[in-house]
């Protein structure tokens, strides 16, 4: 029954070292308990059988160790589990899709030197090349920046 014990806890011991290696990377409870699982496991085999079945238990669980955190930190095996659906959508469409250079449109807010134009009817986020341009003055597309509209203003 003993030995049926000391698999049990190179089993757990195994357990926790991926665990730590995978879900709960540091030095922190898995690898406490990981160690736990192994002295327990050695001292049970040295304790209850004779030297050469502890000395087996340790080449055992060094082995083991050594494959499992092989294994957990290879790229292939956790490849099986990510997702792999790619998100090619974005929070908003870029203006350059809707507005094009020479557009003409009317301030919303002050542009200091960001703020708000409307282009027929759509409210985009704009940037004046002039330093200040008041609410309600007519502005012209002159480029794109991220999702940003350059603007001037028409004199």
């Amino acid at each position: 029954m003993s030995m049926c014990y000391i698999v049990i806890l190179i089993f757990f011991g195994v357990l926790f070292l991926v665990a730590e290696l995978v879900l709960l990377p540091g030095f922190s409870v898995g690898a406490v308990l990981s160690l736990v699982c192994y002295g327990s496991a050695i001292y049970m085999a040295f304790r209850d059988y004779d030297p050469l079945t502890g000395s087996i238990v340790v080449g055992a669980v060094l082995l083991l160790s050594l494959v499992a955190t092989v294994v957990s930190l290879r790229a292939k095996t956790w490849q099986r589990f990510s997702l792999r659906q790619e998100i090619d959508s974005s929070s908003m469409s870029s203006p350059e899709s809707e507005l094009k250079v020479g557009d003409r449109g009317v301030t919303l807010s002050r542009l200091a030197p960001m703020g708000k134009v409307d282009f027929g009817g759509r409210t985009y986020e704009a940037k004046s090349l002039d330093s200040f341009v008041d609410p309600r003055k007519e502005v012209e597309v002159i480029g794109f920046e991220n999702f940003n509209v350059i603007v001037k203003t028409i004199d």
